[in-house]
C-alpha cells in the first residue's frame, strides 16, 4: 500500500473514531519512551494535520460506522482473516463516495438554481443568456479587456450561504491572470467589464467548478459569488 493511501485511510479511520469518541471522557496522555512511540507519534500528527478537513469534508463519512471501521482496520493491519478482500474493499468505497458526491452535487444544484432564481428578480442585477448574473457595485470608464489579455484583480469569493472560500482583498495582494484561464464565468464578465469597475458576480456550478468543485469549501455543482475589482489590464 503507497503511504498516501495508507493516510488516507488511515485518516479516514482516525476521522470517523474521534468523531464518535469526543465527549467519551478525559483523553489520556500519550506516553512516548523511545525513538518508535516518537515516529509512530509523528506519522499520526502528518495524518492528522495533512487529511483532518478533506476527510471532515468528505460526503457522506457522517453515515460510517466508526466500531465497524475501526475493528476492521485493526484487522488488516494485523495480518488476519477479513470479511471482505481489498480489491472488493477499494470498489464497494469508490463507489460509496461517488453515490454520496453525486446526491450532495444534486443537492447543491438545486440549492444554487434556486438562488438564481430568485436573485434576478432583485433590483440591479443582470441575468446574461448563460445563465451567469452580475450587479455593477463601481461603474468604471476604462477599456474592456480581451480574453486573451491579462488582468489585476482584488476579488473575494463565497458560497451562497456567505462562507469566503478565498479572498486577494483579504491576502493584501491583488491578483494577476489571462482573462481565458479562469472559470467560465469570470471570463465572460472580465470581457464586459470597464477597467475601474466592482462588479458583484453570481456564477452557476456550470460556469464555475460544476461537478467536481475545487478544495474543501467548494462542494460539487456549487452556485459561486464574487465581488470582482477589474484594477488594471497587464501590458504584454
Amino acid at each position: 500500500m503507497k503511504l498516501r493511501t495508507l493516510f488516507y485511510a488511515t485518516a479516514l479511520v482516525l476521522t470517523v473514531g474521534v468523531a464518535g469518541c469526543q465527549n467519551s471522557g478525559k483523553k489520556s496522555e500519550i506516553k512516548l519512551t523511545n525513538n518508535n512511540d516518537s515516529v509512530s507519534y509523528a506519522l499520526g500528527v502528518l495524518i492528522g494535520e495533512n487529511n483532518k478537513q478533506q476527510m471532515k469534508s468528505a460526503p457522506g463519512v457522517d453515515q460510517l460506522n466508526k466500531e465497524i471501521i475501526l475493528a476492521a482496520f485493526e484487522k488488516a493491519f494485523s495480518g488476519d482473516s477479513v470479511q471482505i478482500k481489498p480489491e472488493k474493499a477499494n470498489a464497494a468505497i469508490q463507489a460509496f463516495f461517488a453515490k454520496a458526491s453525486k446526491g450532495e452535487g444534486e443537492k447543491n444544484q438545486k440549492a444554487g438554481e434556486e438562488f438564481l432564481a430568485s436573485n434576478k428578480t432583485k433590483s440591479g442585477v443582470v441575468t446574461l443568456p448563460s445563465g451567469l448574473q452580475y450587479e455593477i457595485i463601481k461603474a468604471g470608464t476604462g477599456p474592456k479587456p480581451t480574453a486573451e489579455d491579462q488582468v489585476k484583480c482584488h476579488y473575494t469569493g463565497t458560497t451562497i450561504d456567505g462562507k469566503v472560500f478565498d479572498s486577494s482583498v483579504q491576502r493584501g495582494e491583488p491578483a494577476v491572470f489571462p482573462v481565458n484561464r479562469v472559470i467560465p464565468g469570470w471570463t465572460e464578465a472580465l470581457q464586459l467589464m470597464p477597467v475601474g469597475s466592482k462588479w458583484k458576480l453570481y456564477i452557476p456550478a456550470a460556469l464555475a467548478y460544476g461537478e467536481r468543485g475545487a478544495g474543501q469549501d467548494i462542494k460539487p455543482n456549487s452556485t459561486l459569488i464574487f465581488e470582482v475589482e477589474l484594477l488594471e489590464i497587464e501590458k504584454k
